[in-house]
């Protein structure tokens, strides 16, 4: 039985635990390491039982606890070799963190480990597909300007999917944000806009996908509410019914609501 948690999804720091019975890893420590000890401790999962961290890429908001959490409970940390480079550089690893790149498909507690690539502002961004020990498949698709096609072939049959939705369009055009940021975030290299998200979801709901967790939503330029009901309008226009062939979840910047149980 798979459970899984937004612990922090946003620009103030992302963390994503992905369990089983015997324990689970992290997608990204983007808060400091005792923030995610607290998080992980008030969901019931203790951090001596976390087995190891994959990173999606190097930017503060997910990598600024790996070290000290990694050094802390000894465990491996995974990424692409220019994330873990990057990394180095900034401190957010080092000798004493045990690293390992990922190149491949490989197993790791039990688990079937994909990943792909996404197309984000750093050097190098990793979405990851993990087929748990029951056959269920749970994915992370966030930081991505737009669906690409490696993510696209990967992510058909997920079972479930932490699905980026950052911004609304309209809000951040018409928000405080300097020009050239918003253009940033726009970009083939920015972020997912709710729009987006939903047109993407209803690509995943006819091949299976069953469970949706909005993430990464931006707290100046969207509204959790909106960002939810466009993914559900798109879903509804292929006859998809809510609570009947799917569940959505709207990740908020901390976590209070415990886990889901797939």
């Amino acid at each position: 039985m798979a459970k899984v948690c937004q612990l922090f999804s946003g620009s103030s720091g992302n963390s994503i635990y992905i369990g089983m019975s015997d324990g689970g890893f992290l997608v990204d420590i983007g808060v400091s390491a005792k923030k995610c000890e607290i998080a992980l401790n008030n969901i019931g999962v203790s951090p001596n039982s976390i087995k190891g961290v994959f990173v999606t890429h190097e930017h503060k908001d997910h990598a600024a606890g790996v070290r000290v959490f990694a050094s802390r409970y000894k465990i491996p940390v995974f990424a692409s070799p220019e994330t873990l480079n990057e990394m180095r550089i900034a401190g957010t690893v080092n000798e004493k963190v045990n690293t390992f790149e990922i190149n491949n498909t490989f197993d790791f507690a039990g688990s079937l480990v994909e990943h792909f690539h996404n197309s984000h502002d750093s050097v190098s961004c990793l979405g990851y597909k993990f087929t748990m020990p029951d056959g269920r498949k749970i994915s992370v698709c966030t930081d991505t300007g737009y669906i690409t096609d490696e993510a696209r072939e990967k992510l058909y049959g997920t079972d479930m999917i932490f699905l980026e939705s950052n911004h609304e369009e309209s809000i951040l055009q018409n928000g405080p944000y300097p020009y050239i940021l918003k253009q940033r975030i726009m970009s083939k290299e920015g972020h997912l806009s709710n729009y987006d998200a939903g047109e993407f979801a209803k690509e995943l709901i006819e091949s299976g996908t069953t469970r949706f967790v909005l993430s990464h939503l931006s707290r100046e330029n969207n509204v959790p509410e909106i960002a939810r009901q466009t993914t559900v309008a798109a879903l509804d226009e292929v006859g998809a019914k809510e609570n009947d062939d799917y569940r959505i979840y709207v990740a908020k910047p901390e976590n209070d609501g415990g886990l889901i149980v797939l």
